[in-house]
């Protein structure tokens, strides 16, 4: 195990060795790393804080019940003993005086509203059903609707399922952009590190001959992988980071203008070790494509 460890610490060190030798070439092949992870990584966030702004807004369907101006007291208590059903979870009574006032001050009527000989609004009952499931909402609608003095009823949930059906579209987006450039991560960190493992041709026939295994001589440079996928890791939280500043200003700037107080959220911890660790995963798994491949070719030139 002691043997092992040491072995390990070799590798480590002689990696950082490399890097340290090759601070530049690995600068930029972080950069290339972090900018490439940025997009996907950044799509992500912006998808969670359109999800938060929309969960602050009321998500839930509601059922505009209208009644007929002529339904009798009768019909009207038959309606609200409906309305008390356990498939109903809220309820309340607008009365069409109330109505009208509300669509007055909105759209400011008052001119048009004065002419006229009376109130052409009808009373509604704004009905949230327990179920948000499509085929529930429908069901208690057409329920409501043949009730008697019930006029009309309209379904207030095609909005949230544009909504939900434009964040599913996104979030597919992103898992799309993330494989995509998972495979470029490894494309770059294998090309830097068949370049090293080619510049050594002669160190490592020199260490076969003295009875280097292959594990032996690609351990230094799987960690060299993994630390280059690590700095890429850490340059996208870096883009992320200028990004999310740059922007903070205009949209709190925007979403005081309709009132809100949301505030852009930036990465979280799993989001932050995600990103750290998947790219020093993909940072190792190019390595041991490039070393793999590149040992090959120095035995077969032998």
């Amino acid at each position: 195990m002691m043997a092992w460890l040491r072995h390990q610490k070799h590798a480590l060190g002689a990696a950082l060795g490399r890097l340290r030798a090759q601070w530049l070439g690995t600068l930029l092949t972080a950069l290339a790393m972090g900018v490439a992870i940025s997009l996907p990584a950044g799509l992500y966030l912006a998808l969670d804080n359109l999800a938060r702004v929309a969960g602050d807004l009321s998500a839930r369907p509601e059922i505009s019940v209208f009644l007929d101006a002529g339904a009798s007291a009768a019909q009207k208590q038959a309606i609200v003993a409906r309305l008390r059903q356990a498939d109903i979870a809220k309820a309340h009574f607008v009365p069409k005086d109330r109505a009208l006032d509300a669509l007055i001050a909105a759209q400011g009527l008052t001119d048009i509203a004065a002419g006229l000989p009376d109130n052409p609004l009808p009373d509604a009952w704004i009905v949230q059903p327990k179920s948000t499931a499509h085929d529930d909402l429908v069901r208690v609608a057409d329920e409501l609707g043949k009730l008697p003095g019930v006029a009309e009823t309209h379904l207030d949930s095609v909005w949230a399922e544009r909504l939900q059906a434009a964040l599913d579209a996104g979030r597919t987006l992103v898992w799309l952009l993330a494989a995509l450039f998972a495979v470029a991560l490894v494309a770059i960190s294998g090309n830097a590190i068949r370049a090293q493992v080619l510049a050594r041709r002669d160190e490592i026939q020199v260490s076969r001959l003295i009875g280097a295994t292959d594990r032996y001589i690609r351990r230094p440079f799987l960690y060299l992988g993994a630390l280059q996928g690590l700095f890429g890791g850490l340059a996208a939280l870096g883009v992320l980071g200028v990004a999310g500043a740059l922007l903070r200003g205009p949209i709190d700037r925007l979403a005081s203008l309709y009132g809100s107080g949301f505030q852009l959220a930036p990465p979280g911890g799993v989001e932050i070790a995600a990103v750290l660790g998947l790219t020093t995963l993909f940072g190792w798994v190019g390595a041991w494509l490039a070393v793999t491949r590149a040992l090959r070719q120095v035995e077969s030139a032998r």
